[in-house]
């Protein structure tokens, strides 16, 4: 792998997280373990991950629910499902639930590894040979962002916005309805390198909502979600909360 592949693990058994932390780490894998499933959608807004190991079986929320969930909100990581079961039809269950792959326990961390690096070879594979979108306007209320031509424009009057606020919009709309994190924002708009604060983030946020709301101070467009960051409604339907 180019870059350092960064895992994320989540099982409630507390020995298998610490086996993984280290021999993934150990192999160059920069690895974050979680103990329960329901910490995992908001971590995921906040930072990018290359690969999930989920565990099926956890006490709360279990493998197959949020596996179902992330898919359900547009979530595109690859999943690897592990599970202490032999049946086959929990293998079928979890792939039909959006999973890529699937591992029964006990295995040996070194098929664990191939396995998230074929994982990850194949997801750079699919971007590689991805075109570009279908639809390079998106439309929202009265507005259309044209992705080509780097524009908004309002009922076909342009509205002027700045690089770094073009970039940010953009990367809301090509999530929509996903709660957003602003180090994930940052990544998305700017890339992982750059340096850009939260407090840059959150300004853009402002300057964006002054442009495209009609009350600024109740957004329908860009809304806060509290905890999290900020997330895209094109219809500019309320979330509840």
């Amino acid at each position: 792998m180019s870059e350092m592949v960064k895992v994320l693990v989540v099982d409630d058994e507390a020995e298998l997280r610490g086996l993984l932390q280290r021999y993934l780490g150990d192999q160059g894998c920069q690895v974050r373990t979680e103990p329960h499933a329901e910490t995992v959608a908001a971590l995921l807004a906040r930072e990018r991950f290359d690969v999930l190991v989920l565990d099926l079986m956890m006490p709360g929320e279990d493998g197959l629910s949020l596996c179902r969930r992330l898919r359900h909100q547009g979530e595109t990581i690859p999943i690897l499902m592990l599970t202490a079961r032999g049946d086959p039809v929990d293998r079928v269950v979890g792939l039909e639930m959006g999973a890529d792959d699937y591992l029964a326990k006990p295995f040996h961390p070194r098929e664990l590894l191939a396995r998230i690096q074929a994982l990850v070879r194949r997801q750079q594979v699919l971007g590689a040979h991805r075109g570009p979108p279908v639809d390079t306007v998106l439309r929202f209320g009265p507005y259309a962002l044209n992705l080509d031509a780097r524009s908004l424009t309002r009922d076909g009057q342009a509205v002027p916005l700045t690089t770094g606020e073009f970039q940010l919009l953009q990367a809301l709309a090509l999530n929509p309805r996903r709660p957003l994190g602003r180090d994930r924002l940052i990544e998305l708009a700017h890339g992982r390198e750059h340096d850009v604060t939260d407090r840059a983030i959150d300004s853009q946020i402002m300057r964006l909502r002054k442009l495209i709301e009609t009350q600024p101070s109740a957004p329908r467009f860009i809304q806060t979600v509290w905890g999290v960051g900020y997330v895209f409604t094109p219809d500019g339907q309320r979330r509840p909360g």
